[in-house]
């Protein structure tokens, strides 16, 4: 396994919404037109204690969704708990515990900030998913 290329996608504060989403489904098919993807793996939806976070990433991630559909690039959810467990061996680890072991597994020269170290530790757990038995299926 290696990395392609990984980051965030930042989007100013008084950015609205519509433009943040925008920006997100454009950078994501750029990122899919670049590196042509078979699949892609993203978090499950999670419960927070703030309606407005968890509204604005549910928002966020039909963004990448709908990227990932008009490219025909199927999309596999995966449980942040399951994440942890396939990269790091404990489905509690912190997350500075699963940035250093995606540093470690893809050999990157320096530790990966919390967003992109979950991103690449859910293709991580999607690579360790992919069985002849598994039974994942695309959302």
């Amino acid at each position: 396994m290696r990395a392609l290329d990984f980051g965030r996608i930042r989007n100013p504060q008084d950015r609205p919404i519509s433009g943040c989403l925008s920006e997100i489904h454009a950078k994501i098919g750029g990122l899919i037109d670049a590196y042509r993807p078979q699949v892609a793996a993203i978090e499950e939806v999670i419960y927070g204690k703030n309606a407005l976070t968890m509204l604005a990433l549910g928002q966020a991630r039909g963004a990448v969704i709908t990227a990932c559909a008009d490219a025909n690039v199927p999309v596999y959810e995966y449980e942040p708990r399951r994440m942890k467990r396939a990269v790091c061996g404990n489905a509690l680890a912190e997350k500075v515990q699963v940035q250093r072991m995606v540093k470690t597994l893809l050999s990157l020269p320096e530790v990966p900030q919390n967003d992109a170290a979950d991103a690449l530790g859910l293709a991580i757990c999607h690579v360790h998913s992919k069985s002849p038995i598994s039974t994942d299926k695309p959302i």
